[in-house]
């Protein structure tokens, strides 16, 4: 948005941090997330080209920790396919 000079879109997203809750990429996450690439990769899938960076399974680590602190989690997306391997992710229509 910020490239494409999308004040509108800019503008709601400014609005959204006020209301939503960020949860840091911790070092948790990230061995998590390690462990679940190593998982899924074992059983011949993949969630990402090798050579990128694995978006999907740092949400999926860091949604699965989330319950840890009392919080129930379902991922909103417009495509579950890889999410849903790790979670319960559900097309954002659905919720």
């Amino acid at each position: 948005m910020l490239r494409a000079n999308k004040l509108s879109g800019i503008r709601k997203l400014n609005q959204l941090k006020s209301e939503i809750i960020y949860l840091p990429i911790t070092t948790e996450v990230m061995l998590k997330a390690a462990e679940l690439w190593a998982e899924v990769r074992n059983q011949g899938k993949s969630t990402a080209d090798n050579k990128a960076l694995d978006g999907d399974v740092i949400l999926a680590s860091q949604s699965i920790l989330v319950p840890n602190y009392g919080h129930e989690v379902i991922i909103a997306t417009s495509n579950k396919k890889h999410l849903s391997i790790f979670i319960d992710a559900r097309e954002w229509q659905e919720i």
